[in-house]
């Protein structure tokens, strides 16, 4: 048995009550106004109150398992919230992780990513990503496909191929231009409800 295929069979068996703590911490976490929108607080998505590392582990086991991984070069997750999740798939699978950053910091080929979501917008700088690499791309939430769609730009000029992108939690049901797997879908009102699980 290839040490993916060993992988696959310790994530199945790893994962037989998947997403249960992820699902019921979702459920019970914070709702609070940003002017229209309703914006949901959770440790994945906030770090607040503070990570548990038993769902941080559903997530990113759940996320291995669902991904394409195959002939993969290396991970990217944008900060802040899709670091700890990046790094946990890396230390799993020993793929390296290249995190798209808030700070500028001039290295050649540097490449800016605008990202416009539901409640703001900032520009985001990619680096270390080379020319016919295979990555994939980890994220803590999709809520208006923003930071992701900006991400897609930055690795096309860089000529990476994408061979997946995963988020932990879908709100809504936004379109990025491409497909994309999640591990929950949420609704979000004066609290959280998980409509759809894809594990």
């Amino acid at each position: 048995m290839c040490m993916q295929e060993s992988l696959k069979h310790f994530l199945k068996l790893l994962v037989s009550s998947m997403l249960e703590k992820l699902i019921k911490s979702l459920e019970t976490c914070p709702v609070v106004k940003r002017g229209e929108y309703n914006y949901f607080i959770h440790p994945i998505t906030d770090g607040v109150p503070s990570l548990d590392p038993a769902v941080l582990r559903e997530v990113a086991t759940g996320m291995i398992k669902i991904m394409d991984l195959d002939r993969v070069d290396r991970i990217v997750a944008a900060e802040a919230m899709g670091i700890p999740i990046g790094s946990i798939i890396s230390h799993m699978t020993d793929l390296p992780l290249n995190i798209v950053r808030k700070r500028e910091y001039q290295l050649r080929g540097e490449i800016p990513v605008h990202q416009v979501t539901g409640y703001s917008k900032g520009q985001l700088f990619l680096n270390g990503v080379r020319e016919g690499e295979r990555v994939v791309i980890v994220d803590d939430v999709v809520s208006t496909g923003g930071t992701t769609r900006g991400i897609l730009a930055a690795l096309h000029v860089a000529g990476a191929e994408v061979a997946d992108i995963c988020f932990a939690i879908r709100k809504g049901y936004p379109d990025i231009g491409r497909p994309y797997k999640v591990l929950v879908t949420v609704e979000v009102s004066d609290r959280v409800r998980v409509v759809e699980q894809h594990l």
